[in-house]
Order: structure tokens, then sequence, then C-alpha cells
């Protein structure tokens, strides 16, 4: 029998993601290229333990992905497990905390680690914009390079 775990730590952690749930509309900024707008939906499931964000994108080369975000009822922190229409599989460490979404990979997890990713956006006063980008590192150094721009607009 699994127990289910009420802390405050938990509660309060799983309250912060609240400013994800919604629709979104999903612009990619790659240097040279014009990419059409995606969608991106997160929601709550099992009874708010769990935040699932799905996102379709109109273009081939880009895969349609689910990322599910569970968090640590003992220390609040997010982990963030993904899949996508390629059969990739990652698992980032996440954060969020005063506005600012991280989501960090250094690790092999399901899949080898060719290179380092790492996200950061910054959600705006408003609530309804996250502006950001995903940044690669392919050497392992500490040197990270932009792999392109990502802004998400609410549009319900």
């Amino acid at each position: 029998m699994v127990v289910a775990v009420n802390s405050p730590v938990l509660e309060e952690a799983l309250a912060r993601l609240d400013v994800f749930v919604g629709e979104w509309v999903v612009e990619a900024d790659f240097p040279g290229q014009a990419v059409p707008a995606g969608r991106s939906v997160f929601e709550w499931t099992l009874g708010g333990r769990f935040l699932v964000q799905r996102t379709e994108i109109p273009v081939a080369e880009a895969p349609d992905s689910m990322a599910v975000v569970a968090v640590d009822p003992e220390t609040g922190e997010y982990t963030q497990h993904y899949f996508d229409s390629r059969g990739v599989v990652r698992l980032y460490a996440m954060s969020f905390a005063d506005g600012v979404w991280q989501l960090l990979r250094e690790a092999p997890d399901f899949s080898p680690l060719a290179f380092r990713q790492r996200f950061t956006g910054q959600v705006g006063d408003d609530g309804n914009t996250i502006r950001g980008g995903w940044e690669i590192s392919n050497d392992g150094s500490a040197a990270w390079e932009q792999d392109f721009a990502l802004t998400y607009r609410r549009s319900r």
C-alpha cells in the first residue's frame, strides 16, 4: 500500500507551479530559420501531484514532446521527466523560484550524454509570458553556447 505524502514543503512547491497551468503559444528563435509557432499545454494530473506539459511543434524536424514534473516531498526539489516523438527520454533537474525557471541535464540518464543542456526562462511580471533559451555544452567544459531562444505566451 502506498501512503500519500502531504507536507508543507511539498504543498508549497506544487503551488509555485500553478503559474504554468494553461495553454501557451511557443515561439522558437533559431538563427537564420523561420519557425512557425507551436503550442504547449500545462495541466495537473493524478490528483494535482504532477504537472504535465505537452508540446506540439508544426515542424517536421522538431519533435513533439511530453514532460512530467515531479516534486520531492521532503526537499521540494523538482525533476522533469522528458519524452519526445523521436523516442528520446531525458531527466532534467529543475528549479523554479522568483519567476526563474531552470532545467539542467549534466549526466547520462535514459540516453547517453553527448552534450550538456540547460534552459533558463524568466516569467514576466504579468505571468503571461516566459522568455528564455536553451544552451548546450558540447565539449564537457564549463563553456555554454546559445542553442535557441524560446518564448511562451499564454493563450488561455
